[in-house]
């Protein structure tokens, strides 16, 4: 025993300091300058923008492509959240330190909201990781920094007006990375962002009292009062999910009985997922219905439904099922850890989220794909970022950019990273002029996506406010 007291002491006497991770960091400035990460152009082998939709669709319901394509061709903005596999091509031949962190994998501004614990506190957090896996952080930090510019454009700001968003974006990013840095790593792994947290810094007092409001109303709101009447109907004595085609449905004929069939098969794998307690909780439900739900901008095409279980006749959950499929960071980044991608997306919830859903989990269906299952609504707010004002989107960047440091800290090396970054505002340029010169680029790409809508190539449905 002592001897191995001995070498525990001895292999913890190497480990770094604080000051070396961050001259370590400092240290990498020489291989990749701060001032690389301003340039985006595109090089001459760029795969075409269409080619690289195309190859994302592999694997998607057809008939939903054409709602996937209506929902992109709308704005550049709507373009970009749908083109995360386009971006991720290109981000691979940008510079990056090396230093690699649990990533988002598709981080945009309207991958974030505000979301209840388990403990019942609503938080502030990245709520989208269908694309995590372990990336380099640049990666992250530059799709974010670029859906600001874009978003700023939608509501139709001035360049000044963006840049001085996507410049808080980042510089909250890199400040909140040095606090980080300075704590420990329990710390780190405890810290969260409560919407309360926000709202001292917001001197807009009109927009936090209508966010207080959403906020009291989230918090208000039951899954029987609110939720049932909304999405169910009880038909005879067993409650059933509403039809709202295309975007709920049931399957039609013999197809809905073997659906209902394959989705009580795959309930049984998730069921074996969770932790034991979780699943004690799960067994005082009993699945009622389950109807594919079409969601999101990138996921539309994809297998996600929604399933209807009950504890009693007046005690209902909702989960929402995902389909899972490869990171569309994996042809850059390598391939991920899990045999289950549903698993993938479930083990980068927990590393990159303060608190997760406790019904989180993961299963494989019949015919091979992959997924994952949680709460379909858990006093979820949506940031409303269309009708944002400038100044609350500069405030709502920063908001982004401290929760995705702090995301990124949980799993990397925050001192190591922070060294990197520094004390100046060269990264933080450095990056909004990427951001400016890639939000061209989305707007050239989405350019070529209307064309091909207008010529026939593509088809397109475009649904009805």
């Amino acid at each position: 025993m002592k001897n191995v007291l001995k070498q525990n002491t001895s292999a913890a006497k190497t480990l770094p300091s604080l000051a070396e991770l961050r001259e370590m960091g400092k240290n990498l400035r020489v291989k990749c300058p701060r001032s690389s990460h301003s340039v985006w152009q595109a090089p001459n082998n760029r795969p075409d923008p269409l080619q690289l939709l195309e190859q994302s669709n592999k694997g998607r319901l057809p008939e939903l492509i054409p709602i996937r394509y209506g929902r992109m061709v709308q704005t550049p903005f709507t373009f970009y959240r749908g083109a995360a596999l386009n971006m991720a091509a290109d981000l691979a031949v940008t510079p990056v330190t090396g230093m690699r962190v649990q990533a988002c994998g598709d981080c945009h501004l309207l991958n974030f909201g505000a979301y209840a614990t388990p403990e019942r506190r609503i938080i502030f957090d990245i709520n989208d990781l269908d694309e995590t896996l372990p990336a380099p952080w640049e990666w992250d930090v530059k799709r974010l920094a670029a859906s600001v510019i874009l978003a700023c454009r939608n509501n139709g700001f001035s360049k000044e007006e963006a840049r001085d968003a996507v410049l808080s974006c980042i510089r909250s990013y890199r400040e909140r990375m040095s606090e980080y840095s300075r704590m420990s790593v329990l710390e780190v792994w405890y810290a969260s962002i409560e919407p309360e947290k926000l709202f001292d810094s917001i001197s807009d007092r009109e927009s936090v009292k209508r966010m207080q409001k959403r906020l009291d109303t989230a918090r208000a709101r039951s899954v029987l009062e609110h939720d049932f009447p909304k999405l169910a109907v009880i038909a005879g004595q067993s409650p059933t999910i509403k039809d709202n085609p295309p975007l709920i449905y049931h399957p039609s004929g013999e197809d809905e009985a073997d659906f209902l069939a394959r989705a009580r098969e795959g309930f049984a794998g998730y069921r074996e997922s969770l932790q034991d307690d979780r699943r004690v909780l799960i067994d005082h439900f009993e699945l009622k219905d389950i109807a594919m739900k079409v969601v999101g901008v990138g996921s539309v095409g994809t297998l996600c439904a929604i399933i209807l279980m009950m504890a009693s006749e007046q005690d209902p959950l909702f989960l929402q099922v995902k389909e899972a499929r490869p990171s569309i960071l994996e042809a850059y980044a390598g391939k991920s850890f899990y045999p289950n991608h549903g698993q993938r997306v479930v083990n980068g919830y927990r590393l990159m989220q303060s608190a997760s859903d406790i019904f989180l989990g993961w299963t494989e269906g019949k015919l091979g794909r992959h997924f994952y299952i949680r709460q379909l609504k858990d006093m979820k707010l949506t940031p409303l970022v269309d009708i944002f004002s400038p100044e609350w989107m500069l405030q709502y960047a920063g908001f982004c950019g401290w929760t995705l440091a702090r995301a990124h800290a949980r799993s990397g090396v925050p001192a190591q990273i922070s060294g990197y970054l520094g004390k100046s505002d060269a990264f933080d340029t450095a990056i909004a002029d990427f951001a400016r010169a890639y939000a061209d680029q989305s707007e050239l790409d989405h350019e070529i996506l209307k064309k091909a809508v207008r010529s026939g190539k593509v088809d397109v449905v475009m649904e009805s406010e």
